[in-house]
């Protein structure tokens, strides 16, 4: 027997074992049709009360066979007719919500619905319009419905096996989850792709080969082009690009778990391993060890929902690395966190944000260089040299002539990146709208000082110092 025989013998027999632990047992599916039919009821009761017609429909991969053991989410979806404007849908849609779960909470995507709890499973009762295709849709949420009919129709028993054991495998790996914080692979994607490549092992081999970008649509429909480095053109609605969340780094990531995989195959790449919090030692041990200089800038998180707030650090996380880049404090990693992920200092004060990262310079000259035009370029030249000539500030040199150029030193406006952080002009780069009044208030931590925060910070202070793909 060859080693790819091997191989091979030892993935599957891998998977057997996952899909043993990954697939429920018919007692857990039992329980969940129970309590879905139960719901389904009383929604239609709930909907016999009101002045337009309605009705329910259970979508996501409770509905389809193809959810993780363990998985305690039920996703109800009340469809009202395409006429009925924004305001009604959205009354009668919470109307119906409070009536089955009279426990449950608003939560808001596209427009408010309903969840809550029942017999111990996550509920989601979600109002939309009832809509001919999905290309009618009147909001986002419509198209659900479709694309829970299109894979019911084409999943079969071994497909629904295969696509538990790819979640599991992208779960284990960090990379499943379309929220903005994860920006992984979404269930329906990951549905779509082993359907489309027929199972698993179909898919990781495939992955472990792509050169993206990467295209597959399955109805061969797309109406457009798109730049996404993985694209799978939803085949209920052409426009739209099923994988436009998922990022570079977690595609990337599937693709090295997958060749890992399939070299070494291990039950432990289908299991999460959520990393112990960083202690304060360790975090002084890898700056000794190190020696570079860290920042953070601390702040309260403002109180939106994850997928408002996570977009908005990265774009201030971005705009803070270039600000210190630009001053001369050159940056070799930086990251967002906050210590919502299990914060292990219970003093902490509500969400916390950090800006964090790693510098290879932190103190500047007094002076720096600055290089006006060739003096060949008269015009511009001239211009440049007398703005400085008559210039009588004793810490400024020159204007001088090195090369063919006029040159000036002059004095810096921030020697050292502690002055930067604490300046106004570190809160004049580009922030997310609702991070740039939190900014305000912030705190600056400088070197070995970072090492408080490991306290309410320990897990992502853990994935920085302990990197892994």
């Amino acid at each position: 027997m060859d080693d790819e025989e091997t191989a091979g013998d030892e993935l599957e027999a891998v998977l057997s074992r996952v899909r043993e632990r990954a697939l429920p047992e018919p007692a857990e599916r039992e329980r969940l049709r129970a309590a879905s039919a139960a719901l389904t009821e009383r929604t239609r009761e709930a909907i016999a009360d009101l002045a337009v017609d309605a009705d329910v429909v259970q979508v996501g991969s409770t509905a389809r066979g193809t959810w993780v053991a363990g998985d305690r989410d039920i996703d109800l979806f009340v469809r009202f007719d395409a006429d009925l404007d924004r305001a009604e849908l959205e009354e009668y849609g919470l109307a119906v919500g409070h009536a089955v779960l009279p426990d449950g909470h608003e939560e808001y995507a596209e427009h408010p619905y309903v969840k809550g709890s029942y017999e111990g499973f996550d509920v989601d009762l979600v109002p939309c319009h009832d809509v001919e295709t999905a290309g009618d849709l009147v909001s986002a949420v419509d198209r659900t419905p479709f694309h829970d009919a299109y894979l019911s129709a084409r999943l079969d028993d071994d497909l629904a096996a295969d696509v538990v054991a790819a979640k599991a495998f992208l779960k284990g790996v960090g990379a499943y989850g379309s929220d903005l914080r994860t920006e992984g692979f979404s269930g329906y994607l990951t549905e779509l792709l082993v359907l489309e490549l027929g199972g698993f092992v179909p898919l990781v081999e495939s992955a472990r080969s792509w050169h993206p970008p990467v295209e597959f649509d399955p109805e061969g429909h797309a109406e457009r082009t798109f730049e996404d480095p993985l694209v799978v053109v939803d085949p209920t609605d052409p426009t739209r690009n099923v994988a436009a969340v998922l990022s570079a780094t977690n595609l990337a990531r599937f693709q090295h778990y997958a060749r890992e995989l399939l070299a070494a195959p291990s039950e432990a790449l289908f299991e999460p391993d959520e990393p112990e919090p960083l202690e304060p030692r360790e975090v002084r041990s890898h700056l000794d060890r190190r020696k570079t200089t860290p920042v953070a800038v601390v702040f309260d998180a403002p109180d939106i929902v994850d997928d408002q707030l996570w977009p908005q650090l990265r774009r201030s996380l971005d705009g803070v690395v270039r600000g210190l880049d630009g001053h001369g404090f050159d940056v070799l990693r930086a990251t967002a966190m906050t210590n919502a992920a299990g914060a292990t200092d219970d003093s902490a004060r509500g969400t916390r944000a950090a800006l964090y990262a790693e510098l290879e310079v932190t103190e500047r000259p007094a002076v720096e260089r600055h290089e006006g035009p060739p003096v060949a370029v008269r015009k511009h030249a001239a211009s440049f040299y007398e703005s400085y000539v008559d210039d009588v500030d004793p810490d400024t040199y020159g204007p001088f002539i090195d090369g063919d150029r006029y040159v000036v030193e002059r004095e810096r406006e921030f020697a050292t990146v502690r002055e930067y952080l604490e300046s106004d002009a570190a809160s004049d780069v580009a922030l997310g709208a609702q991070v740039e009044s939190a900014f305000d208030d912030r705190d600056v931590l400088v070197g070995e000082a970072v090492a408080t925060l490991a306290p309410a910070f320990g897990r992502p202070l853990r994935k920085f110092y302990e990197p892994r793909p």
